[in-house]
């Protein structure tokens, strides 16, 4: 059942939201060769829980850590550990935020210092296909309309897009219907209304659209071991269009 929030509830999503977004950004400025990805973990959790925060993802279905620190071809639901990022790396960063009631889920994926231009272009296709998705996230449109432009984009920049995970509906809960995919024909699926919120979360391959799980339960990664980089936000469908509620404004 897909939940519809009036407005008070998506200003309360709002406040989650951007404690979230400042959440990324501050550890965007840790993200340096030599550091451990449970350091930056720690990072996030801390910043979180001093504004009034918990996170959303520790003890999520058993998950240990307040972030899902995936890295180079790490997709999703990378333990935070002992791994210390190196020069040329890219990182992925999951992380969710509970406040007032209302969670928000957003990712950014961050180069480690210089990288090289295969992983430049494959982290600027992932943000940038988000954006072609939600010009379609607009009242009365279906949802895959947004799965279908975020394919495209990707595809037409000679990358892929994961089948086997996609993103979802959010608020009280922090995996509500509908699921979101990233891929799909368009005109599918429910119709678009004012006061759905969903977690809208391309996540892209260099190689094969394919993946794996680790021993660990957890960790996915790209079958051919190419890169993965993961972009999402927290998005609320208004009647004046799509608002993002994990960006700073």
């Amino acid at each position: 059942m897909i939940i519809i929030k009036n407005d008070l509830q998506i200003d309360l999503m709002r406040k989650s939201g951007r404690l979230l977004a400042e959440t990324l950004l501050l550890v965007e400025k840790y993200i340096k060769p030599g550091i451990t990805t449970a350091e930056v973990d720690a990072v996030a959790e801390t910043f979180i829980r001093e504004h009034g925060g918990i996170p959303s993802f520790k003890g999520l279905y058993g998950f240990p850590a307040a972030t899902c620190i995936s890295v180079n071809e790490s997709v999703v639901h990378g333990f935070p550990g002992n791994y210390k990022l190196k020069e040329g790396d890219i990182v992925s960063i999951d992380c969710g935020v509970l406040l007032n009631g209302y969670h928000s889920d957003a990712a950014r994926t961050f180069p480690v210092g210089n990288v090289s231009e295969d992983a430049s272009k494959l982290i600027r296709i992932t943000q940038e296909s988000f954006f072609q998705g939600i010009e379609n996230a607009k009242v009365g449109n279906r949802l895959t309309d947004i799965s279908h432009a975020i394919q495209q984009y990707v595809e037409s920049h000679g990358l892929s897009v994961v089948r086997d995970y996609v993103g979802h509906g959010i608020g009280e809960e922090v995996h509500e219907d509908p699921d979101v995919p990233n891929f799909g024909k368009p005109n599918k699926g429910c119709k678009l209304q004012h006061g759905m919120v969903l977690a809208i979360e391309p996540m892209v391959n260099l190689g094969t659209h394919k993946v794996r799980t680790l021993a660990d339960q957890w960790t996915v990664v790209t079958a051919d071991k190419k890169l993965s980089a993961h972009y999402e936000n927290t998005v609320a469908i208004l009647v004046d269009g799509p608002e993002i509620l994990t960006l700073v404004k």
